[in-house]
């Protein structure tokens, strides 16, 4: 009697390999403390200073964020996060099918008004890596901070329809380069990049990418985040800095994300009882609060679990398509205090931001 192999084997999207670049250049809350805010409407806050700093500490929980140095850009940093991505997955980088860069502004040098978006950032980060192979495409996603996600779900596509084995995933951002010093919403961004290898391995396991759910509400949300003068009177018209109308942004997020994050767990027949950690983009800490206990509430569960979701943003600020990329890399190689991830744990990873756009992603190791 011939032999019956019974064993079902699975093609799962698997990272292989994390990198991050964290910059060293560290500011601090009372770094803002000579600074002068204005509202929208052009009026002085006449309040101190010290006082809008404490406000803004206890809603965000940011006491620090990361900016690059004068000579860095969006791309270098990328690139930097690519090699030690790379270097982890021990792939040979000629083997990328696909370089997928999320970003929202660019480069921006330090100092400039200008972005510099052609030739594309995955451009830059593929010529950085003197990959030769032509038919390995780089081009870039611009999709507010959900944008790692999306890449990610990108990549997933490609290599489920058979297009691509090896991809490689970025986010990069340089954001204290398009921020207005005279919005007190400047202290929020900071500047950052992580990456990720994914590869697709034929296992007889289940594990990888198992399910994905993505949005974008722009009838009423695409001005929720935009690019508006200076705040400060009499300022330039035609310099454009990133503005967001945060209650906005709370109130939408708080009722549209949590739905979003259920409907991916509930695709992935995953019990939320298995899951290990919600890595939600890094905004601001109440609102991510907020979030994953309506999400859980969801769920049907009468609390949120300790420990399900690490933090960063209380060090390194929120550095948009980088926060997601950046608390994975640190979770999984131990630089992240009181977090840990083994195989076979279950994550939930989720972001929203400018579009309204809002994905998530289930996760096995």
């Amino acid at each position: 009697m011939p032999f019956i192999n019974t064993l079902e084997m699975f093609k799962n999207t698997v990272i292989t390999g994390t990198g991050s670049f964290i910059p060293k250049n560290i500011k601090r809350n009372q770094d803002f403390l000579s600074s002068t805010f204005y509202t929208e409407n052009n009026e002085l806050i006449k309040e101190p200073a010290e006082k809008t700093i404490k406000k803004f500490k206890h809603i965000t929980d940011i006491e620090e964020r990361r900016y690059a140095d004068e000579d860095m850009t969006c791309s270098s940093i990328a690139l930097l996060a690519a090699q030690e991505a790379i270097k982890d997955a021990k792939i040979d980088p000629e083997e990328l099918d696909y370089i997928i860069v999320a970003q929202n502004f660019g480069d921006v040098n330090s100092g400039s008004i200008q972005t510099d978006a052609v030739p594309s950032i995955a451009s830059r980060v593929k010529q950085g890596l003197k990959i030769k192979n032509p038919k390995c495409v780089a081009y870039d996603m611009l999709f507010g901070c959900p944008g790692w996600i999306e890449s990610t779900i990108h990549a997933h596509a490609f290599m489920k329809a058979g297009m691509a084995k090896k991809c490689l995933v970025i986010g990069s951002e340089t954001l204290s380069r398009v921020v207005d010093q005279y919005d007190r919403d400047s202290m929020i961004f900071s500047d950052g990049a992580g990456a990720t290898v994914m590869e697709l391995l034929e296992e007889n396991e289940q594990r990888g990418l198992l399910s994905h759910a993505s949005l974008s509400d722009t009838l009423e949300g695409a001005d929720y985040l935009y690019m508006g003068k200076s705040y400060k009177p009499d300022s330039d018209e035609n310099v454009q800095y990133i503005k967001m109308k945060g209650r906005k942004i709370y109130e939408y997020s708080l009722l549209n994300v949590p739905n979003a994050m259920k409907d991916c767990l509930n695709d992935s027949n995953i019990n939320i009882k298995d899951l290990s950690k919600v890595l939600i983009h890094q905004a601001n800490h109440k609102m991510d609060e907020a979030i994953i206990d309506r999400f859980y509430e969801l769920m049907g569960e009468e609390s949120t679990p300790d420990n399900v979701m690490p933090m960063t943003i209380n060090t390194l600020g929120n550095s948009s398509v980088a926060t997601i990329p950046t608390l994975y890399d640190l979770i999984l190689k131990g630089n992240l205090a009181g977090h840990s991830l083994d195989k076979g744990d279950h994550i939930l990873f989720a972001s929203v931001g400018a579009g309204m756009n809002i994905n998530a992603i289930t996760y096995k190791l």
